[in-house]
């Protein structure tokens, strides 16, 4: 069964580090029922899914899960607990380089450096440090854009970007709802991957810590903005897998996350009736 709604449709791809597994799942429920992209906007991992799936929205799923497969906490947060101690105390403000999540880009776009040669409309969504400002990045060089989304305060650095210092949007847009409908979307698709309503683990280091409480901090956003946003259109906000003990730092569960996002989106989208603007779904499901 194919679902219809009104176009443009943008698809909105929230934050969460390795939780973010789960929106390759969710693309390939979402494909078999035909639901297809006019345009994407994504903060944080969601600028990293996000940025493939307006390369190649027909083959995003595969693509992303390639990607995922290489995916490794060594990888995208390099070092140890020495090497994090080091880079705090020469860097001051962040524990991670951004090189390894960088080499992961170049990899997964396929030397697609601009986002003029996306085949789809696309925002990358960080905060100017400095104005406190959600900033929505839809043209000029890729991948700068999408590590300036995906700089977590405290566990990346920032990314200069002309006159602008840029931090991880999940701070202010977590799911960046109002970001797509600024940018012409008439009915929305969220891929949530944080498991809105269910905190991570207990944290057991600094990088784990600062994770916990941006999460604390973002939750209610996503409940505020959609309830605001389905007055106006339709928004089908997909469930994500059963909440599990998964830290978003965690990459040892990859597989399963995919698995059951696809299973939890399927079995949604199988019984799914649109009838005009509303919430189809909700940011609270467990």
């Amino acid at each position: 069964m194919t679902i219809a709604l009104p176009g443009p449709v943008g698809f909105v791809l929230g934050g969460g580090g390795s939780l973010g597994a789960a929106q390759v799942g969710m693309l390939r429920a979402l494909r078999e029922h035909g639901v297809r992209p006019d345009l994407v906007v994504g903060t944080s991992v969601g600028s990293v899914n996000g940025s493939l799936l307006a390369l190649d929205p027909d083959r995003a799923a595969e693509r992303l899960a390639a990607m995922w497969q290489g995916m490794t906490r060594q990888r995208v947060f390099p070092g140890g607990p020495l090497a994090q101690l080091r880079s705090l105390r020469t860097n001051k403000t962040y524990l991670f380089p951004s090189t390894g999540l960088a080499g992961v880009l170049a990899e997964g776009l396929d030397g697609t450096t601009s986002f003029a040669d996306l085949a789809l409309p696309f925002g990358a969504v960080s905060v100017d440090c400095v104005t406190g400002e959600a900033v929505t990045i839809t043209e000029g060089e890729l991948v700068p854009a999408i590590l300036a989304s995906a700089a977590i305060p405290g566990v990346y650095p920032p990314v200069k970007i002309g006159d602008r210092v840029l931090y991880d949007g999940g701070v202010l847009a977590n799911v960046p709802i109002r970001q797509a409908l600024a940018m012409g979307a008439r009915s929305l698709v969220v891929l949530d991957c944080a498991f809105p309503g269910h905190l991570p683990t207990v944290p057991q280091t600094l990088a784990e810590t600062l994770l916990f409480w941006a999460t604390l901090g973002m939750r209610n956003q996503a409940v505020l903005e959609v309830e605001l946003a389905s007055q106006r259109v339709p928004v089908l906000y997909l469930p994500g897998p059963p909440v599990q003990a998964v830290t978003p730092l965690d990459f040892s569960h990859t597989a399963e996350l995919v698995d059951a996002s696809h299973l939890a989106s399927t079995t949604f989208l199988t019984t799914l009736e649109i009838a005009g603007a509303g919430l189809y779904g909700h940011p609270s499901h467990g």
